[in-house]
């Protein structure tokens, strides 16, 4: 059975609110990014301690952690980005979940990203070791601009870095928008598949500027839910509908909208035999 999550911060800048708006909604899951106008990566510790005591009251649990590891140029400083990456894992450990959700770096200015295999490599690599031990697994996301924008870089990464700790997270929105792909689940999706442990739902038009509700964009939603029902999938599927404002670090949907989204994907999984908790 798939797990029903989400970005909520979509919704609210408050996480009491997007706490209160995911208990309305019976959805069990949240991908945390933004907590009360901070990214997760920022918080204090009593505001750590505040974020997991509120979840744990209302019964929700943590998909993964939304970070912004991997969104930076790959000739700054690794060092300084590693220490926050060991406070991703130490988040990820605090939250109780498995997943940490990353990038694969953006070019020097002027160049470009596919010609910066071994360094991407070298540096996940780095972070393999620090994974050595801990029970947790990086899930890659495809995003327009990083080194993971395509599906052929996507798999040669995973291969390169030939890793059990680093997965993938499926976004079939992303090859909409930042690939011009229509056709991700034929073209995209069986490249990827084997390696993917996660999945986003953002649906998208060809050329549009937000995101469309889930089954009426060119992210073949439909399709891809299809499929994680005939494979048994039994992670996490969580929403970032991008209805509103769709941008590089997040995005924003109404209330009404998210759960218009909410309801769209719930009737398609239904639709296509796919079991939601």
């Amino acid at each position: 059975m798939a797990k029903l999550s989400a970005f909520a911060d979509e919704v609210s800048e408050s996480f009491a609110e997007q706490v209160d708006f995911l208990v309305s909604q019976g959805v069990g899951h949240i991908e945390p990014r933004f907590i009360d106008r901070k990214n997760i990566m920022d918080l204090s510790g009593d505001e750590l301690a505040g974020a997991k005591r509120l979840l744990q009251d209302n019964g929700i649990k943590v998909s993964a952690i939304g970070s912004p590891i991997g969104k930076v140029r790959i000739n700054e400083d690794f060092e300084a980005h590693l220490d926050k990456f060991k406070h991703a894992v130490e988040l990820a450990e605090f939250f109780e979940t498995r997943l940490i959700r990353i990038f694969s770096y953006y070019p020097p200015e002027g160049k470009c990203i596919d010609d910066y295999l071994d360094e991407v490599v070298a540096r996940f690599g780095r972070k393999m070791d620090i994974l050595d031990g801990v029970d947790v697994i990086l899930a890659h996301e495809n995003e327009a601009g990083i080194f993971g924008h395509s599906a052929a870089n996507n798999a040669k990464l995973v291969e390169s870095v030939g890793s059990e700790k680093l997965r993938l997270a499926y976004d079939p929105a992303n090859f909409v928008w930042g690939e011009k792909n229509v056709d991700n689940f034929n073209t995209c999706w069986p490249v990827l598949k084997p390696y993917v442990e996660h999945v986003h739902i953002k649906d998208w038009k060809l050329g549009a500027t937000v995101g469309s509700v889930p089954g009426e964009g060119d992210g073949q939603i439909g399709e891809l839910l299809g499929d994680l029902a005939a494979m048994g999938y039994g992670g996490c599927i969580t929403m970032e509908p991008h209805l509103q404002v769709g941008g590089q670090f997040g995005g924003s949907t109404s209330s009404e909208q998210y759960a218009t989204a909410i309801a769209a994907v719930r009737r398609i999984a239904s639709e296509v035999g796919l079991e939601l908790e």
